[in-house]
């Protein structure tokens, strides 16, 4: 796990190394033997504690190891002076993201989809990113990769149903991807922010199939609609004319009635009225 490691600011442990060097010239009383023993003393002392010295830029963290042995990071940016004789590894705490590759994958019911996803991510545990994986972000890349083949094969491309999610439903489905892949790489000291799908279609070879498909499903469903409200103008029709009494209708008048009022209200295309002159009955 991610800890702190013990840390000074750089300028004051710098000025804390001239401060010594000026006092061992001046302990050395212009003698030459022992300006030259303190002068050595200082400088070999100056050269260990330079190999603490070490920069930390904005939104960037170092990993500190001490003989190969993990003691911590710092993340302060600034000059910083950290213990001695110890390896700084880089590791940036930005905000990063990236966009799969399209891939071409199987949907739930077995049509070929090609999907891509955008994946926005961030360190938030030096140590973890470090030394848990070789490389987190090749690691974080492979796991998007995985979590995006196994959400398209879950999922349909496109559903009628109401407790069927689709691929197509964009918020539910960036949100069970985002959480698929918080916890793929959580072993890795990496949050996943966000997670949304940018390409989603239907692989070339069925594309055409299935755009004739979806234009037969939405005729239906929009014929479904009509009949639907239809039924229902009918219905209120006839209820009106027998509750205000403006005429009474027998069975088979009704049933004509209901005939013609559905021709009229479900046909694609405008009616031509026929207006009776005659008598209602033969």
């Amino acid at each position: 796990m991610e800890r702190r490691v013990f840390r000074v600011n750089g300028f004051l442990v710098l000025l804390i190394l001239l401060a010594l060097g000026a006092a061992a010239y001046f302990a050395a009383g212009g003698d030459e033997t022992r300006l030259l023993v303190f002068g050595g003393v200082w400088v070999v002392l100056f050269l260990f504690a330079t190999t603490g010295f070490t920069v930390v830029n904005p939104n960037q963290s170092k990993v500190v190891q001490f003989l190969g042995r993990y003691i911590g990071s710092v993340s302060s940016a600034g000059f910083q002076w950290v213990p001695p004789l110890t390896s700084k590894r880089q590791v940036t705490l930005r905000v990063r993201n990236f966009e799969t590759a399209k891939l071409k994958v199987n949907d739930a019911v077995g049509n070929p989809v090609e999907i891509a996803a955008v994946i926005v991510y961030k360190v938030t545990d030096t140590a973890k990113a470090v030394f848990s994986v070789d490389d987190y972000e090749e690691y974080v890349a492979i796991q998007s990769e995985a979590a995006v083949r196994h959400l398209a094969t879950t999922h349909p491309y496109d559903s009628h149903e109401a407790d069927v999610t689709s691929l197509r439903d964009g918020a539910e489905v960036a949100g069970e991807l985002t959480t698929e892949l918080r916890d793929r790489t959580e072993l890795a000291g990496v949050e996943v922010l966000e997670a949304r799908i940018t390409h989603l279609a239907y692989a070339p070879e069925i594309a055409q199939a299935m755009l004739v498909r979806q234009q037969a499903a939405q005729v239906v469903a929009a014929r479904t609609r009509i009949v639907e409200g239809a039924v229902g103008m009918v219905q209120l029709a006839l209820d009106r004319l027998a509750a205000e009494g403006v005429v009474d209708l027998d069975e088979e008048r009704k049933a004509q009635m209901v005939s013609n009022l559905l021709v009229v209200l479900c046909g694609d295309r405008a009616t031509q009225p026929v207006v009776n002159a005659g008598s209602l009955y033969a």
